[in-house]
Parts: C-alpha cells; sequence; structure tokens
C-alpha cells in the first residue's frame, strides 16, 4: 500500500535515487537517453524544498519513499521543479496520488495555480499533466519567470522544440 505524506529531512538522502530510477525510462527515447546519466538534484537542494514545506513523498508501508514531488511558492503559484516515480512502481497512480496531493496543499494556501516546465511530447510528460488539468502555455502567457526557467533548461541542453511551460488555474480545477 502506498501513502502519501509530506517529506521529512531524513527522506532527503533516498530522494536523489528516485530521481535516477525514474530517468531510466529516457533511455527508450533516442535523444533524450542522456537525461538518465544527466545530474540529479544534490540531497542539499532536496533539504531546501523539505525544509519549505513543498516536498511530498509517497512511502510504502515500511515508510521508505518510492516516489516525491517537489515544488516551492513563487509568488501565488506553487511551481513543480520534479515529480520522480522509482521505475518499478510507475504507472500505479502513485505520481498522479502526489501531484492530486499537492494541488490540494496549494489550495488550501490560497495559491492560484500551478506551474511547471515539461516535454511537450514525451507521454509521462505534458500528456500526464493535460489529463489532470494542466494547459501548455503559449510564450506570453508563460511569463517571465516561466520563461527564464525554460532558458536555463535549454543551456542544460534540454531541445528548445521539445520543452513547455504549462498551468493549472486552480479555479478551473
Amino acid at each position: 500500500m502506498i501513502n502519501v505524506r509530506i517529506a521529512q529531512e531524513a527522506d532527503a538522502q533516498s530522494l536523489p535515487d528516485i530521481e535516477q530510477s525514474t530517468g531510466e525510462a529516457y533511455r527508450e527515447i533516442a535523444d533524450l537517453a542522456w537525461i538518465a546519466d544527466d545530474d540529479n538534484q544534490t540531497v542539499e537542494r532536496h533539504r531546501e524544498l523539505i525544509a519549505n514545506g513543498t516536498c511530498w513523498v509517497a512511502v510504502e508501508n515500511d515508510n521508505r519513499p518510492v516516489a516525491f514531488l517537489s515544488a516551492e511558492i513563487q509568488d501565488d503559484t506553487l511551481h513543480i521543479w520534479e515529480l520522480d516515480v522509482r521505475l518499478d512502481r510507475q504507472r500505479l497512480g502513485i505520481g498522479r496520488a502526489l501531484l492530486e496531493n499537492a494541488i490540494a496543499d496549494a489550495r488550501g494556501r490560497g495559491l492560484i495555480a500551478l506551474s511547471l516546465t515539461t516535454f511537450r511530447d514525451v507521454i509521462w510528460n505534458a500528456p500526464f499533466y493535460q489529463k489532470v488539468g494542466f494547459r501548455i502555455l503559449d510564450d506570453t502567457e508563460a511569463g517571465e519567470r516561466l520563461r527564464q526557467v525554460l532558458r536555463r533548461e535549454i543551456e542544460h541542453g534540454m531541445p528548445a522544440r521539445r520543452r513547455c511551460a504549462m498551468r493549472l488555474l486552480l479555479s478551473e480545477a
């Protein structure tokens, strides 16, 4: 059985391994396979997000995380930095449970939206978020904050034509 809870400092150590496992799925996409070997977020960065109270984990009965969602409040929006599910636990609804938890938390905080950047054409990226109600933004809708995130991703090697910014307005969800 999987439970979703707010992440604790002790969870930070296991999150890079989950991120690494998730990245293995990109090996199936020839021009994105390099992501599986790319750097993961540091334990220190995970600790920062955990300290902000904007990181959730999905745990099994032994209370060990198998997935996480890390985010950050930026103005009136909860920006999702990562949503990762260990490769052997994917396609079981765990990512959706984490996302629904983050949406409920954002509502409870009085935020107006959630945002993220992702691949527009990878099935477990933009198409997954669209099923939950996120919408792909054009350049003007994205605003400067999300355009800067996309620019940094492109500088890191992400293909510009495949990246997009997305938003879920809570008034519409």
